[in-house]
């Protein structure tokens, strides 16, 4: 089961206070601005986060109107079009941010009636995004999802893929190393769930101390910190936006 929304929203608030700059160096957004979309690691660059962040767009869809079949026909339709034009001279290398250009994006495809057409047609049969999952998940931030707006729902489910992601790749580190049982018990400890271990009894479970264990979750809690930094680099264009786009976050998170 994913974890609620109330988890989410105690770890991003928690752990945005970390001092740890983010180590800026060739990441997938600024690639893609660097080189306008032409070079083939712009090409895979902009493939890659069409496929991490395509919920914020789907989400964004249906909260207009669009059924389960015809959202994602046009949330495939319109990446596939996005991915073909190349025309990003309208973003602003300075103040460049994937999140920005995305929801600009996707409002002006929704007023041309050509480009929608077109993207419906394109969208049928596409594979550049998965939705093998995405009805469960719509079925768990329905509720929700009807209290906001669909701009509301965009930030949000932006939000919570960055979250997703950073977390996605800390367990990956901890299984490669062999540890994910333990990751599973740092993660409970870090979102604050519900079943949420003592320190006590990961030590008796690990046969490890207590200290050993409070040293080891204030290792996970850092690198928590590094990669969510790491991750929010991932999708503007300066490194001066990390730290605005990481309080932008949090302040969706609790929205």
């Amino acid at each position: 089961m994913p974890p609620s929304e109330q988890s989410w929203t105690s770890l991003s608030a928690t752990d945005a206070t970390g001092q740890d700059p983010a180590v800026f160096a060739t990441t997938h957004w600024s690639v893609v601005l660097e080189a306008q979309g032409e070079s083939p690691a712009a090409q895979k660059a902009l493939e890659k986060l069409c496929r991490t962040y395509w919920r914020p767009i789907y989400g964004y869809l249906r909260r207009h109107g669009a059924g389960n079949q015809d959202a994602e026909d046009l949330t495939q339709g319109f990446f596939a079009l996005l991915l073909e034009r190349k025309d990003l001279n309208s973003v602003r290398k300075e103040r460049g941010r994937l999140r920005s250009y995305l929801l600009a994006s996707v409002k002006h495809f929704l007023t041309d009636k050509s480009r929608r057409a077109m993207a419906v047609k394109r969208g049928k049969g596409q594979r550049l995004i998965p939705f093998d999952d995405v009805r469960e998940g719509e079925r768990i931030e329905a509720e929700r999802s009807d209290q906001l707006t669909a701009d509301q729902i965009y930030e949000r489910r932006w939000a919570f893929t960055v979250l997703e992601q950073v977390m996605a790749r800390l367990h990956e580190e901890y299984h490669g190393a062999g540890n994910a049982r333990f990751f599973d018990q740092m993660k409970k400890m870090l979102m604050h769930e519900p079943d949420r271990p003592s320190q006590a009894q990961v030590a008796a479970e690990f046969s490890m101390t207590e200290n050993a264990v409070k040293q080891a979750f204030y290792r996970f809690r850092q690198r928590y910190q590094t990669l969510l930094r790491e991750e929010i680099a991932h999708t503007v264009g300066m490194p001066g936006d990390v730290e605005d786009e990481l309080r932008h976050l949090i302040a969706v998170v609790q929205m």
